[in-house]
């Protein structure tokens, strides 16, 4: 056994809760976080321990968006905090956090931290359809919700919350960084759904895949999240489905953007929380915490992406995601062969495959790169999904003590990301506080210009989109691409819809089109040899 570092942060009570879909009354996120939290007290086994917590932190929660939530967190938990926390939006938020407090402990800033996240949106959507009736006077994004009239879905919450963040750093006197360019704004790509079929598309042509090979490609790697779905007790969707079940267009499993259908999709409808405790190797020993609990942060590092997608060079890949697991395990002392199971950030089926090539994890690799069953089937609750896949991380190695986890997280399109390894023993070398401005600035570095907004010429396409209506019909598509000067620009391809659904069998990367300005509709557009479409 190594020596450590009395300061070693380690993780010692988990508990994660999903909510019946049918529960009645249905509790709300500060409801299922109070239910997680106690649980990961009692989970810890040491009475003391409540006591010790100086500092609590929520992960931003789309269906309670309220700064004042972990005060109400601690009064309900009969603990009097020093510091109280509401983070900000993105997937990443969860490891980010862990890394964060892992070195506050080890440097004594802090003594025990409670970490916890829910959403309920599921049931916020049975409400809106007269399925229940939610009892949640203090929820101000419920009342936001009924007060301006908007649907109890995604695209309603996510807007509030980043009009929320902005306000909260604005008051600061923080800057708030939009998520999209102007030019990106222009082309409705402020939806997750609408950006990550981009990366998939770059991906595909990279690894030289028909659309068909790709679709099979992905059918199997979302099959095999299904069926580790399948036996978590805690995941939303416990059936087992085929590659075809999930990737094939159906009336149950429409496409929403191509290449993705319904199945392949994060799954943010669901009622689920976890929370975790972090505190030290010395306090876990003198709270008679039995050390078969104990499970160690062993590596953990933080790093962005190139911030705006139209401006990174390359589409497929992620500089930060390489570079922060090359850090992570360097501090856990680990190769890339000492990890017995990953869980890579599943949004979608590119977010995988980037984190996986970013990593160096070969296509064929025998390791699970889930420990849930990933966004789309155990669930996919907000920024908080991460912390379930620590929580499950610490189940895992609680039962086999020489088992290491590597969880990703990522927020936004493939932007902000933070990497951790877990064991149950500490890491070769000491949480410190790190300085990674060389690294980041070098990632930045690469940045391209801003895309032409008023684009004329030969346009060719790196990645492309096809966008869907609720029925399952083919609107528009959005390419991406590149002009004779080297130079990025954006456009539409507007056809009539059996042309545009012919495109589903073609792949347009490669391509090139003639590109001009539409004043009506302020954004380019592309067309293509008629021979295209004729080969559909």
């Amino acid at each position: 056994m190594k020596t450590t570092n009395k300061r070693a942060p380690v993780l010692v009570g988990a508990a994660q809760y999903t909510q019946p879909k049918n529960a009645i009354p249905a509790l709300d996120p500060l409801g299922l976080m109070i239910k997680a939290s106690r649980e990961a007290l009692v989970d810890a086994g040491s009475s003391g321990l409540t006591a010790l917590v100086d500092t609590v932190c929520v992960v931003n929660s789309f269906s309670r968006d309220d700064e004042n939530t972990p005060w109400a967190l601690a009064r309900a938990l009969g603990i009097r905090p020093r510091e109280a926390i509401y983070s900000a939006i993105g997937g990443n938020t969860p490891q980010k956090l862990v890394n964060r407090f892992a070195r506050d402990i080890a440097a004594g800033r802090r003594r025990a931290v409670l970490i916890s996240g829910a959403e309920a949106v599921y049931a916020m959507y049975r409400a809106s359809r007269g399925k229940t009736t939610l009892h949640w006077p203090d929820n101000i994004t419920l009342q936001q919700l009924k007060a301006n009239n908007l649907p109890a879905n995604f695209d309603a919450m996510l807007h509030l919350g980043c009009a929320h963040e902005k306000k909260i750093l604005e008051a600061q006197g923080d800057k708030y960084e939009e998520p999209n360019n102007r030019i990106e704004n222009a082309y409705d790509l402020f939806l997750p759904q609408y950006m990550y079929p981009l990366f998939e598309t770059a991906l595909r042509s990279v690894a030289g895949r028909t659309p068909e090979e790709h679709r099979l490609y992905m059918g199997r790697r979302y099959e095999r999240l299904s069926r580790i779905a399948s036996e978590n007790p805690y995941a939303w969707n416990r059936k087992a489905l085929s590659a075809q079940e999930i990737t094939l267009p159906t009336a149950h499993n429409r496409y929403v953007v191509y290449p993705y259908t319904l199945r392949m999709m994060a799954n943010i409808n669901v009622d689920q929380s976890a929370a975790l405790i972090l505190t030290s190797e010395d306090d876990a020993r003198a709270l008679l915490i039995e050390r078969s609990r104990w499970v160690y942060p062993m590596g953990g590092a933080e790093l962005n992406n190139i911030w705006h997608v139209t401006q990174r060079p390359r589409l497929y890949d992620s500089p930060a995601i390489t570079e922060a697991s090359r850090l992570a395990l360097q501090q856990a002392g680990l190769s890339l062969g000492d990890i017995g199971i990953f869980d890579l950030y599943s949004c979608f089926p590119s977010a995988v495959d980037i984190s996986r090539l970013a990593i160096g994890i070969a296509e064929n690799d025998p390791r699970d790169l889930s420990l849930t069953g990933g966004l789309a089937y155990f669930g996919g609750p907000g920024n908080n999904y991460s912390l379930h896949a620590i929580v499950s991380g610490m189940e895992r190695i609680r039962q086999n003590r020489r088992l290491k986890a590597m969880v990703t997280a990522n927020g936004w399109y493939n932007s902000k990301h933070a990497v951790g390894i877990y064991g149950a023993e500490p890491p070769d070398n000491p949480w410190e506080d790190e300085d990674y401005s060389a690294i980041q600035k070098s990632i930045d570095a690469e940045a391209l210009p801003a895309p032409v907004e008023r684009a004329e010429g030969p346009l060719t396409v790196e990645a492309y989109s096809i966008c869907y209506d609720p029925a399952g019909h083919p609107e528009r598509v959005i390419v991406i691409g590149r002009l004779r000067s080297g130079r990025r620009a954006l456009a539409d391809i507007q056809a009539d819809t059996s042309r545009l659904r012919g495109l589903e069998k073609v792949s347009l990367v490669g391509k090139t089109g003639e590109a001009g300005f539409n004043l009506a509709s302020g954004r380019n557009t592309v067309v293509f040899d008629p021979a295209l479409y004729s080969n559909c």
